[in-house]
């Protein structure tokens, strides 16, 4: 099932076996992950999230790129480096992350592409990864936002994509409570 396919179940509610995952995910605040396997040690989630507050509101929250290190606790550093021709932004983001026995430092830059209003797509220039992208869509839900979330990366050091969908599966639902957190405190 495509992410794509599930994030319109979810808004129409046209598959009825997606009915309960969107009562959860309205009513209950739940997050929805869908991991899948992305090259031989690289991973790729969506997850979607319905956020209590307008699209505009998410929209104008979301494009303050400084401001994700409040969303996702393990990035150290968000700014805009600058802005290009078309208004594609160039972003530069650090993240720290603590394992078992070592701290994982990683640092990107991404060409920000935004779709006013509906989407944010996020395009490595360079970085400490062999690929990343990402892509964030809003779209209104009742009298919310839902929001869908896809990262499809790959590190460069060769960890098996099976513990690269576990990490994802894991934290990402954590990274985004804490975003609907942040994002619901600013209205």
């Amino acid at each position: 099932m495509s992410a794509s396919y599930i994030s319109e179940s979810i808004i129409t509610g046209s598959d009825m076996a997606w009915n309960q995952d969107k009562q959860n995910l309205l009513v209950q605040g739940e997050i929805l992950v869908q991991t899948r396997s992305h090259k031989a040690w690289g991973g790729a989630v969506t997850a979607w999230m319905y956020l209590p507050m307008v699209r505009s509101q998410v929209w104008q929250q979301l494009t303050d790129y400084p401001r994700w290190v409040q969303y996702f606790p393990d990035i150290t550093k968000s700014e805009v480096m600058s802005m290009s021709r078309g208004e594609v932004k160039h972003l530069y983001q650090a993240a720290q992350k603590a394992f078992f026995f070592f701290t994982a430092q990683v640092e990107i830059y991404l060409n920000v592409v935004e779709v006013l209003g509906q989407q944010i797509q996020f395009q490595m220039e360079k970085g400490t990864f062999e690929d990343f992208t990402a892509n964030l869509e809003l779209k209104d839900c009742g009298n919310g936002t839902l929001l869908a979330y896809t990262v499809q990366a790959t590190p460069l050091i060769p960890i098996p994509s099976v513990f690269i969908q576990q990490a994802m599966n894991f934290e990402l639902p954590t990274n985004m409570r804490k975003m609907r957190q942040v994002l619901c405190k600013g209205q």
